[in-house]
């Protein structure tokens, strides 16, 4: 499989905010790129043009003017970048971030990672920053901007982020507490990032879980009633089910897992989005925001 090395004028345009327009007249006033043309005479850029041009919008957006940042050598471009690191700490991390995608450089995702981890809280990075660069990448992706293996990358990288928060969760927690949460993504979804940071939700406010992971059928999770009297099961619903409506899952999984009052489901994720939780019955709860869900987690056990 071939990695996209080479973009259009409107890959620039999407990658770095600033308009095929401005870039043409950049590129004509002050050279600041130097993009190969086909036999229509059609722009394309390589990579090292498409760095230079992420690494000119850092500075743009800073307040540099572009008359300024023409003049200046590479080096010194990363290296003002590099000294912005204390005082604009969100747009560096996205600017390196983006930067780690393409390269598939993981020690420049883990640097700027442990950066911002010397002075904000996991929840803090995945929520100001981790979410941004999901989304951000999520419309590139969709765009043909960038190959679905760079989301991929970054997505798994994320994860690890996570899964590193969780274990340090996981071990404040009484060994012997039993699980009060069974985590699971429905049969055939695949998408796992909130699933992940719910588990690490629920663990860091000192609740127990099962994690069982993605591409679960409903009819495994009927096994878990015969070791627990009580469970709520959660799960986050991004793609999947798509075969029938969240009403039917529901009422699919209280009909498998017999889910009476001692068993509950709390569901997340887009696919939720709209819909009134009233309809569904008191064992249905719907958390449509992972911002809403210490909130909810506390208030449930109040």
């Amino acid at each position: 499989m071939s990695v996209k090395t080479e973009f259009s004028i409107k890959d620039l345009e999407n990658l770095s905010g600033i308009k095929a327009h401005t870039i043409r007249i950049w590129e004509k006033r002050y050279r600041l790129l130097e993009p190969k043309r086909t036999d229509t005479n059609i722009r394309h850029y390589d990579m090292v043009n498409m760095t230079k041009l992420l690494n000119v919008s850092f500075l743009y957006n800073q307040g540099y003017k572009i008359s300024k940042i023409a003049k200046l050598k590479n080096v010194d471009i990363n290296h003002i970048i590099s000294e912005s690191r204390d005082v604009e700490t969100e747009h560096y991390a996205l600017h390196h971030f983006k930067q780690a995608m393409f390269d598939f450089d993981h020690a420049l995702f883990d640097k700027t990672y442990y950066n911002l981890a010397e002075k904000q809280s996991f929840e803090s990075i995945f929520f100001d920053i981790f979410i941004a660069l999901l989304n951000e990448i999520g419309v590139l992706w969709q765009t043909g901007t960038i190959d679905p293996v760079h989301e991929r990358f970054i997505s798994e990288l994320i994860k690890q982020k996570i899964v590193e928060a969780t274990l340090k969760a996981q071990n404040a927690i009484g060994k012997n507490q039993q699980p009060q949460f069974a985590l699971f993504l429905p049969y055939e979804e695949i998408h796992e990032i909130g699933l992940l940071f719910a588990n690490y939700t629920l663990l860091n406010q000192g609740h127990q879980t099962l994690y069982l992971g993605s591409n679960i059928p409903l009819d495994n999770l009927k096994h878990l009633v015969k070791h627990y009297d009580e469970m709520i099961f959660f799960s986050y619903f991004t793609v999947k089910p798509d075969d029938q409506s969240v009403k039917d899952y529901i009422a699919a999984f209280n009909r498998q897992v017999k889910a009476i009052d001692r068993y509950q489901l709390w569901l997340m994720g887009s696919k939720i989005q709209g819909l009134d939780p009233g309809r569904f019955g008191p064992q249905t709860q719907f958390i449509f925001k992972l911002e809403d869900l210490r909130k909810h987690i506390q208030s449930y056990f109040q």
